[in-house]
């Protein structure tokens, strides 16, 4: 299959670069891809240490034989040069290379200069709205596909909503909530990640700003994504807490871009707790976070308390599940959905940000191109590449 710029498959050298790779959910990602890559698949694996590819590409020939010859690409983040070669080596590039605000734009303009399709795991709305301004008319130019969030920020919510949308009736008005459960620990380029947003609040609110600025209406249709009330909800049986991530900002643009959300879309986002003490503790803990994260010093050693690259064992990570439950309804009809798997913050989102590269540069998608949602780049054919991997979607009751 061609890519939508016309760049046919043989005339590049790989399908797949993978940036970032000897990081901790980077080598999740490359072992994802040594057991799951299919025959024919050219991938690579990318970094800024050599010594450190030649042990990944050992640890990955014991996985699959095959990956002794894997190519191994040295390139840095700050290397805008080896970032253009990069990305005109491949039809799809995904990173793990954050915080995407401090190290992301360069392979995100080369991506977009060189017409190939880019992944990524950010869950920082500055980064996303600032990509969105630079990088998205040169990429519709080119036909590249630039898709933020493929990690569990913010695939599961995103196709979560874009699942439940199927299930309900077409042209009438729309009310979609989401409710998040895990037992899951975050990585030290998570918390990392994590703590710079919060530590960026004026400049994120400067970028959506200028978003707007730049982004064209809608017209003929609403969609939003608002920052609901904590309450109990009935319909989950727990303590619904607003979470104010990048997820529903991710759902609201699926919807703006995609006609089958309706005339009038909204999507609430919470994570469902089940005591009411939590209830009150979580916001509590988020706030003293975002005071933290607010002065360098504190932010400095807090990111140093727990260092990116690290994250739990494998033992632990076997432990580790997710659940995303969606309530939807219009047209005189309610539905209940759910998006299940294992560990989010590592297992899955290796396997996510792998099956949404190979489907970037693999299937047969919707001509589109630009910045754009998991939902609306890749819609039904990473649903399906994640159903057969494993991740649960199922529609639990309809009224």
């Amino acid at each position: 299959m061609n890519s939508q710029n016309g760049t046919g498959r043989d005339e590049r050298p790989y399908d797949i670069v993978l940036f970032g790779a000897t990081g901790f959910v980077g080598v999740l990602t490359a072992e994802y891809l040594a057991r799951h890559a299919p025959a024919g698949c050219r991938w690579a694996v990318a970094g800024r240490s050599a010594a450190k590819l030649e042990k990944l590409r050992e640890r990955l020939t014991a996985i699959s034989p095959g990956c002794a010859e894997l190519p191994l690409i040295v390139a840095d983040a700050s290397d805008a040069d080896g970032l253009r070669d990069l990305a005109r080596s491949t039809r799809a590039v995904a990173t793990t290379v954050g915080p995407y605000v401090w190290y992301g734009e360069p392979l995100v303009a080369a991506s977009a200069e060189a017409g190939t399709h880019y992944a990524d795991l950010t869950g920082e709305p500055e980064f996303v709205d600032a990509m969105f301004v630079r990088h998205d008319a040169r990429a519709r130019e080119t036909g590249a596909r630039l898709v933020h969030a493929c990690g569990f920020d913010s695939v599961p919510h995103d196709l979560g909503a874009y699942w439940t949308v199927q299930q309900l009736p077409e042209g009438v008005p729309l009310r979609v909530d989401g409710f998040v459960r895990s037992n899951a620990m975050f990585s030290g380029g998570t918390f990392a990640s994590a703590l710079t947003a919060m530590g960026r609040g004026p400049q994120t609110l400067r970028a959506a700003r200028d978003r707007r600025l730049h982004e064209p209406r809608l017209v003929g249709r609403r969609a939003s994504a608002p920052v609901g009330a904590p309450r109990f909800s009935r319909e989950t049986g727990a303590w619904a807490i607003p979470l104010p991530t990048i997820d529903g900002q991710v759902v609201a643009r699926s919807a703006r871009a995609l006609d089958r959300y309706g005339p009038d879309f909204r999507y609430r986002h919470y994570a469902a707790v089940r005591t009411l003490p939590m209830a009150l503790g979580g916001p509590a803990f988020v706030g003293a976070g975002v005071a933290l994260a607010q002065i360098p010093a504190a932010r400095r050693w807090l990111i140093s308390r727990y260092e990116p690259g690290t994250g739990p064992d494998a033992a632990r990570r076997a432990r580790s599940w997710f659940s995303v439950r969606f309530v939807g309804e219009g047209g005189g009809r309610r539905v209940f959905t759910e998006v299940t798997g294992g560990d989010p913050g590592y297992d899955e989102t290796a396997k996510i940000l792998a099956e949404s590269a190979l489907s970037l540069a693999l299937d047969d998608l919707p001509q589109r191109s630009g910045q754009l949602t998991p939902a609306v780049a890749m819609g039904d054919a990473l649903l399906s590449r994640l159903r057969e991997a494993g991740m649960g979607f199922r529609v639990a009751h309809t009224e």
